[in-house]
């Protein structure tokens, strides 16, 4: 593993902590998650499976510690992971970079992340509410408004040259 990469996704995965953590609660105490983008930014700029592991294990992690969903420390852990390794499979299978597909990768990670969490929390402590409810309140809006974010901060670093010169190491 090259330095640079654990590197950059140390600093993404802290700028979603701290968004994740000024964050309100919505509904019942439910925030959208932000770290989640940085979490599939880091995925999609290591282009590393190790990395990929590593980066849904720590972002679990600090996930649980500042979650404010009653009960949601192990659901986090274990949605993190398995959406990690899930839209890394994702990734590498279209192989694109086309804003489309960057875009439906954020959506659709955002989505299974919330849909794994809201099961393992379902089979583990039981919801709030029922989850039809939390996924149309809370999964589907998050996922629209990561999609557009995780697009606009991937444009961000691929476009911009004082940015991008850093990554050019980076991406090899």
């Amino acid at each position: 593993m090259k330095t640079s990469k654990i590197i950059i996704t140390s600093l993404l995965l802290a700028i979603g902590l701290i968004l994740h953590q000024i964050t309100p609660g919505i509904f019942f105490g439910i925030k959208p998650d932000f770290l989640l983008v940085f979490m599939i930014l880091s995925i999609i700029l290591t282009k590393n499976f190790k990395i990929t592991l590593i980066t849904g294990i720590v972002a679990g992690v600090l996930c649980a510690l500042t979650t404010t969903f009653p009960g949601g420390q192990l659901p986090n852990i274990i949605d993190k992971i398995i959406t990690s390794v899930i839209v890394y499979g994702i990734y590498k299978s279209s192989n694109s970079t086309s804003p489309l597909k960057l875009t439906s990768i954020y959506f659709l990670g955002t989505i299974i992340s919330g849909s794994v969490f809201l099961v393992s929390a379902l089979i583990l402590f039981g919801l709030p509410a029922p989850f039809s409810i939390l996924l149309a309140t809370v999964v589907l809006p998050t996922s629209m408004l990561n999609s557009f974010m995780g697009f606009f901060l991937h444009k961000l670093i691929v476009t911009n040259p004082a940015i991008k010169s850093k990554f050019i190491n980076f991406q090899k």
